[in-house]
Order: structure tokens, then sequence, then C-alpha cells
């Protein structure tokens, strides 16, 4: 995760970057560890793709928030938050989660103030035209 992490950070015009750390030591258990990288005063953004519990999310957002960071807001491209995430979001730290509409969000979570779902048929949409005719979909993303 870390090169794509980096790789991100260079299109977002050599945006500064942190890693946190975790450990899983079971399925659906995780621990930050470590925030390697200056949050203090910073704007951070949390990327990841799929937000199940919503628990490693909430966790590293927590620990941002603790190590000095003005703001956290989180973009996953998968958002499951099945059992108690919606409630453990909007306890959390996290001013804003956007996620994608690839899973159709529960009624709890489109209630909540902190959650935002982006619709991905466009994109998709234009994915499928594109290789209908035969030219660039990672264009896509420049």
């Amino acid at each position: 995760g870390v090169v794509r992490a980096r790789a991100l950070a260079k299109r977002l015009d050599d945006a500064p970057l942190a890693i946190v750390d975790k450990r899983r030591e079971k399925a659906g258990v995780s621990e930050v560890m470590n925030i390697i990288g200056d949050v203090k005063d910073r704007f951070c953004i949390l990327i990841d793709d799929i937000a199940d519990s919503a628990g490693t999310l909430c966790n590293a957002a927590d620990a941002l928030k603790a190590a000095g960071a003005s703001d956290v807001v989180a973009y996953i491209t998968h958002g499951v938050l099945s059992g108690e995430a919606v409630n453990r979001v909007n306890a959390s730290s996290l001013r804003k989660l956007v996620i994608t509409d690839s899973i159709l969000a529960s009624d709890t979570a489109n209630a909540s103030p902190k959650i935002r779902q982006l619709p991905i048929a466009p994109l998709l949409g234009e994915a499928i035209k594109r290789i209908a005719d035969e030219t660039s979909v990672s264009s896509l993303f420049d």
C-alpha cells in the first residue's frame, strides 16, 4: 500500500505523505501502532479499498487527531459498513467518510451526517465506452 500511497501523493502535486502502521492480530481486530510522518496541524486524507467494521479506519483517524492532525476525512471505494460500523464512524474523529455506491448503503449510512456516497456509474459507463471504442481507459485517471 505504501507504493500506491506514494504514487497518489505524487499525483496530488507531491503532497506530504504519512503512513499509519497497523497490526491485525485477528480478523476484524486491528490496532494502530505508529504514524510515520508529520501530521501536526495537517489536513489528513485516509484512503483505502474497503471499510467493513470501520474499526481500523476510526482507529487511524483517532491516532491522527491524537498526533495533532487538524482534520481527518476518509475516501473508501467499497463501504461495506457492517454491524456497528456507522455508529463507530459517527462517534469517531472522522469529519467525513466518502464511499462509492459499489455497495448499496444502508438507511443508517444514508442518514449519517458523516457519510457521503458517490455514484460510480458515470465512471464505469465511460470506461465501457472507451473499451468499445478501443481508446484509453487509463487516461480516465490522468
